[in-house]
């Protein structure tokens, strides 16, 4: 019989989180030991992938359909669910509420966390300490757990789908301009203002240069957090709330015609759009899991540059990427927080002179690249989904 498996948190294709769990849905979806259901509705609205994707997830869809109606009614309250729930935990390890706001109890629960600092209070700590299992995103994040004396964790690395994502050949549609992409979520943790002001260097030698920006998210907030370094312009918001990704470039020193926004695109569009860049950059000031971005602009042959700190470290090796190796600490008013603990500022001189050697050598540049996709071809979304059910099976 198939072990029920629920997890708290959205599915999507549109952010980190949602995608980590489609692909656990799609990986389990034939699985005979688990099945999987979300304990909030997922709708096509939420999840882009072909048409047969769409025929396996059915019953996923029905039962975490099923699963949130019943919640209907009962804001506030706790449910107990028969099998173990894996409950998404941010750095105090409270666990959020699901649909309607009823909040979900296992048997276990299991925490799945990314954890975004080196430092835990005392509180937190012992939160994690009572779960029977944490699985973590990245060794820095085991490393991190097990400094603030927590011992009941995994790491179990994200995956990438080697079906999507892996080298092919280009299009070839700007093939007159430099393409430099960068992705992930608008916020200080993710390094934009240091892409932006990197960028702006390297453009002013390279007028063919091209920012290719992927940086839509459903929390356009959390970009006024870039404020704090100015090493950009303040960020600009458009009437509808989302971030004027094009103003801000222009007004941060880039030329109009060096910046192209892609707007909010699901994954499964993305590799198409990787395959066309010539280097993928993230000077990520923090990343709780290995950045499922650059995995995938890695696993398409990208070369990419990124910042040797925190999950970073779990995707670098020899000669597979241009490491940003000068990662100092944060300096001004953010300096002796402690959600910044264990973070990174990456040098802008660095950076500019990583997209220099790129440029400069594009043979270089593509045996790198190709090295990085032989690196993330040992980590398909297959081998996350194993290990995780593993990982579930070995506490029930």
């Amino acid at each position: 019989m198939r072990r029920k498996v629920t997890i708290t948190w959205q599915v999507s294709s549109y952010f980190g989180w949602g995608v980590y769990g489609l692909n656990l849905a799609l990986n389990w979806a034939r699985d005979p030991q688990v099945q999987l259901v979300c304990a909030q509705e997922v709708t096509a609205a939420d999840v882009a992938v072909d048409p047969l994707a769409w025929t396996v997830l059915r019953p996923f869809v029905r039962a975490s359909a099923e699963l949130a109606r019943s919640f209907q009614g009962h804001d506030g309250e706790t449910a107990a669910s028969t099998g173990p729930v894996l409950v998404h935990l941010n750095d105090g390890f409270l666990t959020p509420a699901s649909a309607q706001g009823v909040t979900l109890t296992g048997r276990p629960d299991i925490g799945v966390t990314f954890l975004e600092t080196a430092r835990l209070n005392p509180l937190a700590a012992a939160r994690a300490r009572r779960l029977p299992l944490i699985v973590t995103g990245s060794r820095w994040n085991e490393a991190v757990l097990r400094a603030n004396g927590v011992e009941n964790v995994r790491t179990i690395l994200q995956g990438v789908d080697p079906t999507l994502f892996h080298p092919a050949p280009r299009r070839g549609i700007l093939g007159d301009r430099f393409l430099v992409f960068s992705g992930g979520k608008l916020e200080r943790r993710k390094g934009q203002d240091l892409v932006l002001a990197a960028f702006r260097i390297f453009a002013e030698r390279h007028p063919e240069a091209l920012l290719v920006t992927a940086w839509h998210c459903p929390w356009p907030e959390l970009a006024a957090s870039l404020d704090v370094s100015g090493l950009a312009a303040p960020i600009p918001f458009r009437p509808d709330g989302y971030v004027d990704v094009p103003a801000w470039a222009e007004a941060s020193g880039v030329a109009a015609d060096q910046v192209l926004d892609l707007g909010d695109i699901p994954n499964a569009h993305m590799a198409v759009l990787l395959r066309e860049m010539d280097v993928a950059l993230f000077p990520n000031r923090c990343e709780g899991g290995t950045n499922l971005v650059a995995m995938e602009a890695m696993a398409c042959g990208v070369p990419a540059i990124l910042s040797r700190n925190s999950g970073h470290l779990d995707l670098i090796e020899d000669d597979n990427s241009y490491p940003l190796s000068r990662q100092g600490e944060l300096t001004g008013p953010e300096a002796g927080f402690a959600g910044v603990a264990g973070w990174g500022e990456s040098d802008v001189d660095e950076i500019v002179a990583a997209l220099e050697a790129v440029h400069a050598d594009r043979q270089a540049a593509r045996r790198r690249g190709l090295a990085g996709a032989a690196t993330l071809a040992r980590m398909p979304w297959a081998r996350t989904a194993r290990e995780l059910k593993d990982a579930v099976l070995a506490v029930c």
